[in-house]
């Protein structure tokens, strides 16, 4: 089951042409990776950074555009990891709204210290959590 959360196209996300600025689909998928990361795998961005010294910066992303999205509409957003590294973890995202794909992406985050800026593993409580919602192999 993939984590879901929701937000609204609001005036800030569109340009002259009355649609999403595609940068503002990633301002968005940063949001729902933080929320995936508070509400489904325990641990929120403050107490990451603040009390463990870790940051989970983007080291890969690509997106397909598929149809585009406008001012009032909610967006859902779906994320599933599809793989779990020792510190990289690669998931899938779609946004939709009424029943239609908007944007399909893959990104990979990474544990990384904040202090020596180099990757480290997960912490357990958190690569658990991760690992028991993989997408199973074909």
């Amino acid at each position: 089951m993939p984590f879901e959360t929701i937000t609204k196209v609001r005036f800030a996300h569109i340009d002259g042409a009355s649609i999403v600025f595609y940068p503002r689909y990633f301002e968005m998928l940063n949001a729902a990776v933080e929320d995936w990361f508070a509400l489904e795998l325990g641990v929120d961005f403050r107490s990451m950074h603040t009390d463990r010294g870790l940051g989970v910066p983007t080291v890969q992303l690509s997106a397909e555009f598929i149809a585009p999205s406008t001012l009032g509409e909610d967006l859902t957003i779906s994320l599933t990891p599809e793989r779990v590294g020792r510190s990289s973890c690669t998931y899938s995202a779609v946004f939709a709204a009424t029943g239609q794909d908007r944007l399909r992406a893959t990104g990979t985050l990474v544990c990384m210290n904040l202090e020596t800026q180099t990757s480290e593993p997960w912490p357990e409580d958190i690569r658990a959590r991760m690992v028991g919602v993989l997408v199973p192999d074909m």
